[in-house]
């Protein structure tokens, strides 16, 4: 695998009130697609229609970011759900984000879970993963979801036909199985934006990672995420950027 083009998105919109959270201007200028916080996780509705703006405004194509109801933990705590209640808050937030897209006249890219939701449909039981897929798919069959390579919900898609992306995260770590490291543990983050650019540069040419124990994990991403919460994301944005253009890779919303 060696890949010419490539998405670059980012997880974005995720401030809350007077609660300030990324500079999304100066990331949507290194990017070719976010991916909107929709109001469970992290974002409010004025914060949604600001994000909005400065990603049209950077020609940044834009997609629904659904998380779980946990504005307190940022989405990151595991919460028992049913498929039923994980169809419901996916529909839900999609839809919210589609009414603010409609009205800027512009189109909805994709949609793509956060944080402990994620986790729950690549990890948990395939109903869970079924339910995201179904709710995306009663919004709209032709709205593509970003899933973790290679992940339950990746599989999902796949299986019941809904056009989906696989995802790569150089500023994360991995885990031997191929599932991203427990946040909380040792080298789940990648700081080091040089790092993380080396690793972006690497699964897009090689379609590998190394992981946390040094084996090597098949990743072949059609798109990199970078972390608009984690400190200096700016810097890594760039750095991940400017390397991937350095091997002739483009940047471009897939």
């Amino acid at each position: 695998m060696s890949a010419d083009r490539i998405d670059l998105n980012v997880d974005a919109g995720e401030s809350f009130g007077a609660w300030r959270m990324s500079d999304d201007a100066a990331l949507f200028e290194q990017v070719s697609s976010a991916n909107l916080a929709c109001g469970f996780h992290a974002g409010d509705p004025g914060t949604i229609r600001t994000s909005l703006r400065l990603a049209l405004d950077a020609k940044v194509a834009v997609g629904a970011h659904p998380g779980l109801p946990d504005l307190v933990g940022f989405g990151r705590r595991a919460m028992t759900l049913t498929p039923d209640d994980i169809y419901a808050d996916t529909l839900y937030q999609v839809g919210a984000m589609y009414a603010f897209v409609r009205a800027a006249n512009a189109d909805l890219h994709h949609m793509k879970p956060h944080g402990a939701l994620n986790t729950a449909v690549a990890e948990a039981s395939d109903a869970h993963a079924d339910a995201i897929v179904e709710a995306t798919r009663a919004f709209d069959p032709a709205l593509p979801i970003i899933a973790i390579a290679g992940s339950k919900l990746h599989r999902a898609a796949q299986q019941l036909g809904q056009p989906v992306i696989a995802e790569g995260f150089p500023d994360r770590g991995y885990a031997p199985d191929g599932s991203l490291a427990k946040r909380g543990t040792e080298g789940a983050i990648v700081h080091d934006a040089r790092e993380a650019a080396a690793r972006a540069v690497r699964m897009a040419k090689e379609g590998t990672v190394e992981a946390l124990d040094g084996s090597v994990v098949e990743v072949t991403p059609g798109t990199l995420c970078i972390h608009g919460d984690n400190p200096g994301s700016v810097a890594t944005a760039q750095a991940i950027r400017a390397a991937l253009e350095r091997e002739g890779i483009t940047i471009a919303a897939f």
